[in-house]
């Protein structure tokens, strides 16, 4: 068959009563996908339909596995595609891009994220929060068509874009090299983390994910396929890393790997202060004590009130000691406990937890998280604030991580933060319980964020804001607005690319 035509593997079966059509095209009387039906006796004319070009991969209409690409992770956005994409080939995605920008289709990629191994295909979803990769009834690209490691060597990995940090994780470790910034949950793909920052233990150190990145080839919002890099199509570089999927699809990635140092010797201080917390976190992160630096709010024994814990990390090679006494030396906890485990050990830390949380259920359950950064002068003053307010029942069985960056780490440019050099996370990761208030945890999220904003923060990407305006997006961005603008109309003219994140909405 020609490639004006479909190939076989590219029929689109729709799956109604039984029965299964092929998809030719897109019917622009009626705005819906046509299949050979439409083309019989009384239907709609040649004229209307637009025929889809050959693809290597499928695309599915409403058949078995669309349904769990209608939600996310967060579970508090429904909203069906009309078709999926499994791209066989980047030229796939360039093809689909295309076609849906001539007809104004919206698209955008879902990470497909999670364990396979453990879960199967079927336990697989979006890892965003409130909808942000769901292409409101366009087309979503499933990025498990493109999730291949292409090579591992000294300093550098080539990776598909729905390739998973874990996957890279584990074939850079038979190398010897890994990435020197993690999210906690490793299954996570590479484009989904990119395309809104990644953030991790690391970010004192190595600044965030996308900082991270020495090139990537993309698909822009016309279907052109691009690489780009810090000396190659820089503009469209920066707007890609950390720019919520507004201008590309990001179809493969050159990460920058580290020597891995194969022990980790975890420290867990407790303070009852939240004083003595915020200096000791921004002491060791200024002394650069540890190789990684996270922190959390956790309740206290009796349920009483809320306390402080800083996870600190500092690797050895192998057989070799760190000087624990040096390391907590002048700081001020009131207990304290080190743990050493293997550099992978640490790494995956989070999956044991995962598992139990599917286990018990509150994976599959809302799950309206809030995520923020803060200048240091207002930390002390929004955490106070969101203690409180926050409850027991609000955190469920999730994490609340509370810990410093510093801010001339993170280089790329649409990864926004408030200006001073030394800023916190606020990284509320709520599993409630089963009949929570999902509606009031939003409006608390949006009251904290209002809150946040007034002192001089930043929204992160992944969290369930709602109302989000036209103007909180222009203030999110500052003078950054103009540049992000611009880059949607050069590279996404139509509109057509992930609508969920709601950034040009308005």
């Amino acid at each position: 068959m020609s490639r004006s035509g479909l190939s076989r593997r590219a029929l689109l079966a729709s799956a109604g009563a039984g029965a299964v059509s092929a998809v030719i095209g897109w019917n622009t009387a009626t705005a819906a996908w046509a299949t050979e039906a439409d083309t019989g006796a009384g239907a709609a004319t040649g004229a209307d339909i637009a025929r889809l070009p050959a693809l290597d991969g499928t695309v599915t209409l409403q058949g078995a596995g669309l349904e769990r690409f209608a939600t996310d992770f967060g579970h508090l956005v429904t909203a069906t595609p009309r078709a999926v994409l499994r791209p066989g080939s980047v030229r796939d995605v360039q093809q689909l891009v295309a076609f849906a920008r001539r007809h104004r289709i919206p698209v955008a990629v879902n990470g497909q994220s999670g364990d396979l191994a453990q879960l199967g295909e079927a336990g697989l979803e979006s890892h965003s929060s409130y909808g942000q990769a769901n292409p409101r009834g366009g087309v979503a690209i499933d990025a498990r068509g493109l999730s291949k490691v292409l090579s591992v060597r000294p300093g550098r990995a080539v990776v598909e874009a729905g390739a998973t940090w874990a996957q890279v994780t584990e074939a850079g470790l038979a190398a010897g090299w890994v990435p020197p910034v993690l999210t906690d949950y490793l299954h996570l793909t590479v484009g989904g983390t990119l395309s809104v920052g990644g953030i991790g233990g690391g970010v004192q150190r190595h600044g965030m994910q996308v900082d991270n990145v020495l090139e990537l080839d993309v698909v822009t919002g016309t279907g052109e396929l691009v690489t780009a890099s810090p000396t190659r199509n820089r503009e469209l570089f920066e707007a890609v890393l950390a720019g919520g999927g507004q201008v590309a699809v990001i179809v493969r990635a050159t990460l920058a790997l580290v020597k891995v140092r194969e022990r980790a010797h975890v420290f867990s201080l407790y303070y009852d202060d939240l004083d003595a917390y915020l200096a000791d976190q921004q002491k060791v992160m200024a002394e650069r004590r540890f190789d990684l630096q996270v922190g959390d709010v956790v309740r206290s024994e009796d349920g009483s009130r809320w306390r402080y814990k800083a996870e600190l990390v500092a690797f050895a090679d192998a057989g070799g000691a760190v000087d624990r006494a040096a390391l907590l030396a002048g700081l001020r906890p009131v207990s304290s406990e080190v743990v050493e485990q293997s550099w992978r050990e640490y790494a995956f830390r989070v999956d044991g937890f995962a598992g139990y949380l599917r286990a018990s259920g509150l994976w599959a359950l809302p799950k309206p998280w809030l995520s923020v950064f803060l200048p240091a002068s207002a930390a002390r003053a929004f955490m106070a604030r969101a203690a409180e307010v926050l409850t027991a029942a609000d955190l469920g069985a999730g994490l609340l991580l509370f810990y410093p960056y510093q801010r001339s780490k993170v280089r790329a440019p649409l990864a926004v933060l408030p200006g001073q050099e030394v800023g916190w996370h606020f990284d509320l990761l709520a599993f409630p319980g089963p009949g929570s208030d999902t509606a009031a945890m939003l409006e608390r999220n949006r009251r904290l964020y209002d809150l946040a904003v007034e002192l001089g923060g930043k929204r992160y990407l992944i969290g369930a804001v709602p109302g989000m305006t036209g103007a909180d997006w222009r203030r999110h961005y500052g003078g950054l607005w103009e540049t992000v603008a611009r880059a949607k109309r050069r590279w996404d003219p139509a509109g057509i690319l992930t609508p969920g994140q709601g950034i040009h909405a308005s």
